[in-house]
């Protein structure tokens, strides 16, 4: 290792010192440093990556949401109005959609020119599109174009809870 620098003596026992020891012991922790920054930086590399995948395609509604980038990730359902200030039919939605809130279901308006990166992201390119996902980003429901208060909230309560409204496996006919 190193160097003695010392023999110090105890009763009938001797004791060693390197000088060394201190040394070792710097860069060890040196080391284990190192390890751990390099660990970080690829586990964030791999986040970075999966976050910028293609979660829609244009002309389609999303399948997949980053719960992320949402208001309160953790609730249990999310619906989203993908909307435009040039939007007729956006403010209605809206309202529609905003009449949702409750402790289990989070709702937010994405405007386009106040959020575009998120328009960009999940390929939305009419609106207003509203998306209804669960806990875990997966797009349950979506419809483009305006559909009334009675479709959006039947079609959420059936989700929440199936078979609680009345012939909910009609198929719309």
């Amino acid at each position: 290792m190193g160097a003695v620098s010392a023999v110090v003596t105890s009763g009938s026992l001797a004791r060693v010192r390197y000088r060394g020891h201190v040394t070792v012991r710097i860069a060890l922790a040196l080391g284990l440093a190192l390890v751990a920054v390099v660990v970080a930086v690829v586990v964030e590399r791999r986040s970075r990556r999966r976050a910028t995948a293609p979660v829609a395609v244009r002309g389609e509604a999303p399948v997949q949401l980053f719960r992320a980038d949402f208001p309160r990730p953790t609730a249990p359902w999310l619906v989203v109005a993908f909307t435009s200030s040039s939007c007729g039919g956006c403010g209605p939605m809206v309202a529609k959609v905003e009449a949702l809130e409750c402790a289990d279901v989070v709702t937010t308006e994405v405007e386009f020119t106040a959020n575009r990166s998120l328009h960009e992201r999940y390929a939305v390119d009419a609106v207003p599109l509203v998306v209804v996902a669960d806990v875990d980003g997966v797009v349950r429901a979506s419809w483009f174009g305006t559909v009334s208060a009675t479709d959006l909230w039947a079609a959420v309560a059936e989700l929440r809870h199936p078979g609680s409204t009345p012939n909910a496996h009609c198929d719309d006919h």
